[in-house]
């Protein structure tokens, strides 16, 4: 453990991650708006075992035991989304102090500890008004009622976090909530989808805007998920799928951050379903990042004709199905290191489900503590080669409402027992935070 501790530079960040829909619950509390999400679990069948995130882990109302976890834990950093509809109930006008009050507390809670708060701003809970009343990220309108919200957010929390991410995840935002159904708001068309990719992009551009004009000194980033694309045969018709996948999932967003443009092939593609861009829109989102976040759980391989698969055949895979696969972490920093101009770089999500037991009181969760190590390596593998890379946040704390999986797959560190919301720290908690506060004292 110690030569693995002794990879990594002075001042890198161990941290832990979490989003507020999917831990904090009290769905209606303290003058809380409706998000589209709390909407969406309400469709039937829109989530696999029927259940909402109206509970969740009740986070709100169990605060400080949980900030004692991430202590415990002895983590550097903790990675929390804000809601957007906790601060503006309706997406507009005035915050509503209750929900300000409660981010107070948590990063107040988290800075008597010694962790430094790492705010997201977006992750993926819009205000449910503002989809009913303009289609949400498809109007350009939203763009800039969410330049407002951060202007809030900083202004309240800008002298004490760390950092602010915009957006987790824009293409999960755009791809599966408004192409493929599988997300709120549960849209099924494309060109919509193309557009709302967009105006998250200038949202960022925004929001970056105007949170550094209140608070000069707080970096600003944003966050992406990224994986590797590799065709399934040496065939011409696999290679083009998979430079065409690869365009849809990175080149479209990385290129707009870092290089001004979307990808002419993905255009081509797109044709009559690609977005209206208005003069200087992307000038607004090339604007410096002080930070890419980099959430990674697996690769993809593609086939032409078919959809995107997962997992190559015969490979290990996660409870999500989702490939194992550690050196494809390395290649994909690795990729990014060659092709653009960057930024530093932070692994903001990295973590694996598995179909964790309690016994005798413990979870032994031997995969996923072999899947972090194995991670992590990858890492240190990465910044050997180059890479400037600063930090590491597990997914997740807490085991939490996966989505449109529901309460189904398990990511936590920590064991939930939803029917009595007890927690319990699994194996992997140990050996992470084991790693955590070794890598403090081979720094120290």
């Amino acid at each position: 453990m110690e030569s693995l501790r002794r990879r990594f530079p002075p001042g890198f960040i161990w941290g832990a991650a979490s989003s507020a829909y999917q831990i904090e619950g009290a769905a209606a509390a303290d003058g809380k708006g409706e998000s589209i999400w709390d909407e969406f679990c309400r469709r039937p069948g829109a989530i696999a075992d029927g259940s909402t995130g109206e509970v969740a882990c009740d986070h709100y109302h169990r605060l400080e035991p949980d900030l004692d976890l991430l202590s415990e834990l002895a983590v550097d950093a903790y990675r929390f989304s804000i809601s957007w509809p906790r601060i503006q109930p309706t997406g507009t006008g005035a915050p509503n102090e209750a929900g300000l009050s409660f981010y107070e507390r948590l990063v107040d809670g988290l800075l008597r500890r010694n962790i430094k708060p790492y705010a997201t701003l977006y992750h993926w809970d819009l205000p449910a008004a503002l989809q009913r009343r303009q289609g949400g990220w498809a109007s350009r309108d939203t763009a800039y009622r969410f330049m407002e919200y951060a202007a809030i957010i900083a202004r309240r929390l800008g002298d004490r976090v760390a950092s602010f991410a915009t957006h987790n995840e824009p293409w999960v935002t755009a791809t599966l909530g408004y192409q493929t159904g599988q997300f709120a708001p549960g849209l099924k068309d494309r060109a919509i989808a193309a557009q709302v990719s967009h105006h998250c992009l200038l949202s960022h551009g925004l929001a970056a805007g105007a949170m550094r004009s209140v608070c000069a000194t707080v970096p600003v980033g944003i966050v992406l998920n990224l994986s590797p694309v590799t065709q399934a045969t040496p065939s011409g018709p696999d290679a083009a799928q998979a430079t065409l996948e690869d365009g849809l999932l990175v080149r479209w967003y990385m290129d707009a951050l870092c290089k001004g443009h979307y990808p002419a092939d993905v255009l081509e593609h797109l044709g009559p379903d690609a977005p209206r861009v208005a003069p200087g829109d992307l000038q607004l989102i090339m604007q410096p990042l002080d930070f890419l976040g980099v959430n990674y759980y697996y690769p993809t391989t593609v086939r032409a004709g078919r959809p995107a698969a997962q997992a190559a055949p015969g490979a290990p895979v996660t409870d999500m199905g989702w490939e194992v696969s550690p050196a494809s972490l390395t290649d994909l920093l690795a990729r990014l290191h060659r092709d653009y101009r960057l930024p530093p770089l932070l692994i903001t999500e990295n973590g694996a489900a598995y179909r964790d037991r309690v016994e005798s009181g413990r979870v032994e969760d031997e995969a996923r503590r072999q899947y972090l190590e194995t991670h992590v390596r990858a890492v240190a593998d990465a910044i050997e080669h180059g890479v400037d890379l600063r930090g590491y946040f597990v997914w997740s704390l807490l085991d939490n409402f996966e989505w449109g999986l529901g309460f189904s797959k398990r990511f936590g560190l920590v064991h939930v027992d939803y029917a009595t919301l007890e927690r319990r720290p699994k194996d992997s908690f140990h050996f992470y935070g084991e790693l955590a506060r070794g890598a403090a004292l081979v720094r120290s």
